[in-house]
């Protein structure tokens, strides 16, 4: 079960956007396994893709289409990665684009595919052409629920989010859903992502907002520190409403803050609904020289197995976060680390704190929730990251995934 309150806010529809959903059996029966979404013109799109040199079939033709032309039109399916899958895979999906290209007038380099599922398995791009007449009879402006359901994998439950800004009279929108639950260490994106804003965004800036966005979001969880074959996350501005947003208007400063709000919501989503987890940990390390010694200190103890299985126990085995804190690879003095569990203080200067006792310690650690604060007293800069703990479930799921 998820962890903590993973109840959707209603996902309202972003003009300019249409959401068709069906029944392809990509690899199931009986379940939605195929999603198009439907852009109108005049939209600007930026996508982030993950930096796994195995980078699936569907990936490489996002890089490829995004470069060349403006997305009209994006086509996800689950049960089936395409990834693993060479020149076939690559045909195969082309050839998904493609046949949605002569349904609707649109280019092959103007469909962005998308897939998620098993690794190393031929894509039956048949059946997903054969259900390409529904998804688009489908469409709907308000199916972004009924989507989050569709791209669902392992995911025990969907996850989305929206926000509304007033601005001068003027209302933004931003949508977003997600999918993933394990294979979570994104490196660049998330398993797959899909957030819209009806505001007017050029493409140059709409890419500079979401890969800043990303390394503060998607980029800041893991579930269990591996990164997938098919992360994407695509970013969408339909231009429906206001005026050319720029970092100097007024109204961009809320509009970005939106559009973070929906990504952070949706990527702690993913981390809540991790493959066995029973807590939600943040990681939240300050007194870093840099941001990125911060990432790596949070990043070191949020990956590791000992850590994460101590939690699972309740154990609080804190020796097991120092010893990560010190192999992340920054220098750093022990007689200046500070770290706590919530408000319990473990280690103080390096060493045991000062009125800790193991009872204090274990009550902590049986809570659903709990943030780990690490103090490397070195300097300034901070960073946070989001884990979960690490199941016996955890493996179960993994073990008879492909069954």
């Amino acid at each position: 079960m998820p962890v903590g309150n993973v109840n959707l806010v209603p996902l309202l529809p972003i003009a300019g956007v249409k959401i068709g959903i069906t029944e392809a059996c990509v690899r199931y029966q009986n379940r939605k396994d195929l999603t198009v979404f439907a852009i109108d013109e005049g939209a600007s799109t930026a996508v982030v893709t993950t930096q796994n040199q195995f980078a699936a079939a569907p990936v490489q033709l996002v890089r490829e289409f995004i470069a060349q032309s403006a997305p009209r039109y994006l086509l996800i399916n689950t049960g089936n990665a395409n990834a693993a899958t060479g020149q076939d895979g690559k045909d195969r999906a082309y050839a998904t684009c493609q046949a949605l290209a002569q349904k609707t007038g649109a280019n092959a380099s103007e469909i962005l595919p998308y897939s998620t599922g098993v690794i190393g398995e031929t894509l039956p791009s048949e059946r997903i052409i054969a259900g390409l007449d529904d998804a688009l009879a489908n469409l709907q402006a308000d199916n972004w629920l009924a989507a989050a359901h569709s791209i669902m994998t392992t995911d025990t439950t969907p996850k989305g989010h929206s926000v509304q800004v007033v601005q001068d009279g003027t209302a933004y929108t931003v949508t977003g859903i997600s999918k993933g639950a394990g294979m979570i260490r994104p490196n660049m994106a998330t398993m797959l992502g899909f957030v819209a804003t009806d505001a007017k965004i050029e493409k140059t800036l709409l890419q500079e907002i979401l890969a800043d966005i990303t390394n503060q979001t998607f980029n800041r969880i893991t579930v269990d520190g591996d990164t997938s074959t098919n992360d994407c996350c695509t970013l969408i501005a339909t231009g429906k409403v206001g005026d050319t947003l720029t970092r100097e208007h007024p109204h961009f400063a809320a509009v970005y803050d939106a559009i973070k709000e929906v990504m952070l919501k949706i990527a702690q989503l993913i981390v809540r609904d991790g493959e066995g987890a029973s807590k939600f940990i943040t990681v939240k390390v300050t007194g870093g020289k840099t941001t990125d010694d911060c990432a790596k200190v949070a990043y070191a103890v949020a990956h590791s197995p000992l850590v994460k299985t101590a939690f699972f126990a309740s154990d609080p085995n804190w020796g097991r976060i120092l010893a990560a804190v010190g192999y992340a690879g920054v220098e750093m003095a022990q007689s200046t680390v500070n770290v706590s569990l919530d408000e319990v203080q473990i280690c103080q200067a390096g060493g045991l704190a000062d009125g800790y006792t193991e009872e204090r310690g274990a009550q902590v650690m049986k809570k659903d929730e709990i943030t780990v604060h690490i103090d490397l007293g070195q300097g300034q800069a901070s960073d946070t990251v989001y884990t979960c703990d690490l199941s016996y479930e955890y493996v179960k799921i993994n073990a008879d995934y492909r069954s």
